[in-house]
């Protein structure tokens, strides 16, 4: 199949909710490279008028769209906080990785407070390695604390691993159940902290991130106005607990910056993947979603292209090497947006191992 097209969407008038979503990247894409690059995190968005070389320079190497009403510009790719973001004693390699990002012009970058365990190495390591380039980049934290006490004492750590004074969006962390938003939304619960740290100018937007069922986060952007909203979402949506459906257009209706996450599924989507042993699946996170037993079905292209053809704002993807990093950018430089015909051919496509591509969704709670 030829990833690449210039076909233009049937009229919109006459498409449901999910065929503009389909759609819906179009005139999103046809916005990429539109004259304005991210001046600083603050959400200033400067002209190319004051530096036009670095400004070309930027977008040739990196295609960009809005962050939702945050005033940003962002990459459509970002680089995750987890995979080798994540690892203990990995320094050197996280540096080189965070640092060839930069270069490519990567400039959102996604952590949490749980990545790395107790020592937090994931925060650590990003605090070191945008330390120079921080009125150029846009860092989102997370917190998977559920009361305002405990959320602002995992706050303060954030922001002394992350060397800043502010977070450009700090996230309620995996959101998924109505316990959550009970916990939440109750009394003393975790919002008031993000309200408080907004209102004391230490976070600059507030998010909202969760990847196991579509109603919670509909819950929660329906009871607060939230920034942001991460969800994880690939081609394999459609078969379980679908956030393209009712989610996704609610997101673009309130003109949130919408983010991308599990694009390969750690790599169970993939073609190119072959399953470990059953018994060491069942001792990893992922296998208790789902034991695999046989590859995924996309190539990273395709299911790349697939999260970018939706009308997201931008896909973080969790690298293991600085070639991964880069061959994510190459990824995003080429990008044209599939059409109808396109997406739904990768839908069929992924069909025999939706459970394996949507692990996440199939994990106990």
């Amino acid at each position: 199949m030829d990833m690449k097209t210039n076909d233009t969407p049937q009229d919109a008038g006459h498409q449901n909710r999910r065929g503009f979503l389909k759609t819906g990247a179009v005139s999103i894409a046809a916005g990429l490279s539109a004259g304005v690059i991210a001046g600083s995190a603050s959400g200033e968005v400067t002209s190319t008028e004051k530096s036009p070389a670095a400004a070309r320079a930027t977008q040739d190497m990196m295609p960009t769209r809005n962050l939702g009403k945050t005033g940003f510009r962002v990459g459509i790719v970002g680089l995750g906080g987890q995979g080798a973001l994540e690892k203990a004693n990995n320094e050197s390699l996280a540096l080189q990785m965070i640092q060839r990002a930069l270069d490519l012009g990567v400039n959102y970058f996604d952590t949490s407070a749980i990545y790395g365990g107790p020592d937090r190495w994931s925060e650590h390591y990003l605090g070191k390695g945008l330390k120079g380039s921080r009125d150029h980049v846009f860092i989102a934290t997370k917190t998977k604390e559920r009361t305002r006490d405990a959320a602002l004492k995992n706050l303060d750590v954030s922001l002394k691993l992350l060397d800043t004074d502010h977070i450009d969006t700090w996230q309620l962390h995996d959101v998924g159940i109505q316990e959550d938003i009970d916990q939440i939304f109750g009394k003393g619960g975790a919002i008031e902290a993000l309200v408080q740290a907004h209102d004391q100018k230490m976070v600059r937007h507030l998010g909202v991130t969760g990847r196991f069922r579509p109603e919670a986060l509909i819950e929660c952007i329906n009871r607060f106005p939230f920034d942001t909203v991460l969800m994880g979402v690939n081609a394999a949506d459609k078969y379980y607990y679908s956030f393209e459906k009712d989610l996704l257009p609610l997101a673009v209706e309130k003109q949130m910056g919408i983010i991308g996450m599990k694009v390969m599924a750690r790599g169970r989507i993939l073609s190119s993947w072959t399953p470990p042993p059953v018994e060491e699946q069942k001792r990893s996170w992922e296998g208790r979603g789902a034991i695999a037993t046989t590859p995924g079905t996309l190539t990273k292209r395709e299911t790349f292209y697939y999260n970018l053809s939706l009308p997201i704002s931008t896909a973080i993807i969790g690298c293991d090497s600085v070639e991964q990093v880069e061959e994510c950018v190459e990824l995003a430089r080429s990008f044209t947006p599939l059409n109808q015909a396109q997406m739904a051919a990768l839908e069929a496509k992924v069909e025999p191992v939706a459970q394996q591509a949507l692990f996440f969704r199939l994990m106990p709670r």
